[in-house]
């Protein structure tokens, strides 16, 4: 496992003002996540909110955290609700980067915020102190300050009401960064599926100015080379290059349309 008291890797390249580039591996398999971190990505994103283990399921998250860990790469893991007892369980497993899904305002985000710190903007934070994985079962020093310094607590904005509320959102104090959520914004703005209408790209337009300006990472999908290489030069300091099953797909596709003009 990661030394709990080392740098966040992700949270390096932020506070750096580099860009971070991850995939999502549907395939939820710790085989991939660590094959993913020789290949050097930065971030394997694990998405338990459209499917994945469930996120109580120890076991699972644990053997892709350890994949993660042989390699030096990070876990993203985006989870299936705000609610801020899944925030403390990610983490007690030894998760350091969480994003919650479908936020509406800030009430929520600082909810799940205050979760992860043991301290929290000048008060009490309401993470648990127990010995769990993150602290090595006890065997951690420095605990406390470094998980606190470590963790990284983001949130989807991908709701017609995030969007309304996002000078709030941003605002609220230790927000690890935000990701851009084109699809479900498709949906909330009523066109579903056509993140290139006009109300949806002026939505995510706004997410990203604003997120810049509010001085917190933003982050969302890479729609090819030009287009990840167009985003990072417009300020996004985390993107996502594809999926499992997209470079399988798109890998297999060749392999057989070769076979056929060849037959």
């Amino acid at each position: 496992m990661t030394d709990p008291q080392s740098t966040n890797a992700l949270a390096a390249t932020f506070g750096d003002g580099d860009v971070a580039l991850c995939v999502l591996d549907n395939a939820y398999s710790p085989t991939l996540v660590e094959f993913y971190g020789d290949l050097g990505l930065d971030a394997v994103w694990l998405d338990l909110e459209h499917g994945g283990p469930d996120p109580w399921d120890a076991g699972r998250i644990e053997d892709l955290l350890r994949a993660a860990d042989a390699t030096g790469t990070e876990l993203l893991v985006r989870l299936p609700d705000t609610d801020p007892t899944l925030v403390r369980k990610a983490l007690d497993l030894g998760v350091r980067n969480v994003f919650l899904p479908r936020v509406e305002g800030p009430d929520e985000v600082r909810a799940a915020v205050k979760s992860a710190r043991f301290e929290y903007d000048g008060e009490p934070g309401d993470r648990g102190l127990g010995s769990p994985r993150a602290r090595r079962w006890g065997l951690a020093e420095d605990y406390v300050a470094t998980e606190d310094a470590e963790t990284l607590v983001g949130a989807t904005i991908e709701t017609e009401a995030a969007v309304a509320n996002l000078d709030e959102i941003l605002a609220v104090p230790d927000l690890g960064f935000v990701f851009v959520g084109p699809f479900d914004l498709s949906v909330s703005l009523g066109h579903p599926g056509e993140i290139d209408h006009p109300a949806v790209q002026e939505a995510v337009e706004t997410v990203r100015s604003k997120a810049i300006a509010a001085s917190v990472p933003v982050g969302g999908l890479g729609f090819g080379t030009d287009d990840v290489n167009e985003k990072a030069a417009a300020g996004y300091q985390l993107l996502n290059l594809g999926s499992t099953t997209g470079a399988l797909k798109a890998a297999v596709t060749d392999w057989v349309e070769a076979y056929e003009s060849d037959a």
